[in-house]
């Protein structure tokens, strides 16, 4: 049995132990306090430490998020998964709503009549909602794609986007797309891995920033 079971105790103790192993295996701490929470956070979330190398911060993207988040804005996610794993008293304090558009039935009407996926239907019922909007995409390659297209239409400019689909299908060349033509801040994790409880744990963390 644990000697340790208080859930406080638990997680503190789980943090050390992400420090320790990060610094066995980089020699140091390889990010600036602010991101190193948000990298921690992940970590604690998946047992990955495949984070290290595979995280991509925007130059804006932490500052940006704050600032949103301290405004009010809305969090659009691509799963209903991710929405469910966002702490409900940090978005509390700041007056923030977290929408998934996905099961709507409007979208998943017209995207059976556009012969589309879901995911970009609610792309861009959520482009049309008139606030700051923060991005979390962990599940779905066509919501990167489609949001990007719409950026550069002018459709819609994000304050932070949250690239981190999984998936064998598209999902690393879309997180690779958004690096290279997005224009708004992006928070990206490389590669196949990904996911919901990423994205809602990367969200967790910006809340716990501001």
């Amino acid at each position: 049995m644990l000697n340790i079971i208080r859930p406080e105790e638990i997680e503190k103790r789980s943090f050390e132990i992400i420090e320790e192993e990060t610094k066995k295996i980089k020699g140091s701490i390889p990010f600036s306090n602010e991101k190193w929470q948000i990298v921690r956070r992940i970590i604690h979330t998946t047992a990955d430490f495949d984070v290290l190398d595979n995280i991509v911060f925007h130059p804006d993207a932490i500052e940006m998020g704050k600032k949103a988040i301290k405004n009010g804005c809305i969090i659009v996610t691509d799963t209903n998964m991710a929405k469910a794993g966002i702490s409900k008293a940090r978005l509390k304090r700041f007056n923030v709503e977290v929408e998934c558009f996905v099961s709507d039935e409007d979208v998943a009407k017209e995207a059976r009549i556009r012969n589309c996926t879901r995911s970009m239907v609610a792309i861009e019922k959520a482009a049309k909602v008139g606030k700051d909007i923060i991005f979390g995409i962990g599940n779905a390659p066509t919501a990167i794609f489609h949001l990007i297209d719409l950026m550069g239409k002018g459709e819609v400019k994000p304050a932070l986007i949250l690239g981190m689909v999984v998936g064998f299908v598209g999902a690393a060349k879309s997180k690779e797309e958004l690096i290279s033509r997005s224009i708004a801040p992006y928070i990206v994790l490389k590669g196949r891995k990904g996911g919901s409880p990423i994205v809602a744990a990367t969200i967790n963390a910006l809340l716990d920033l501001c």
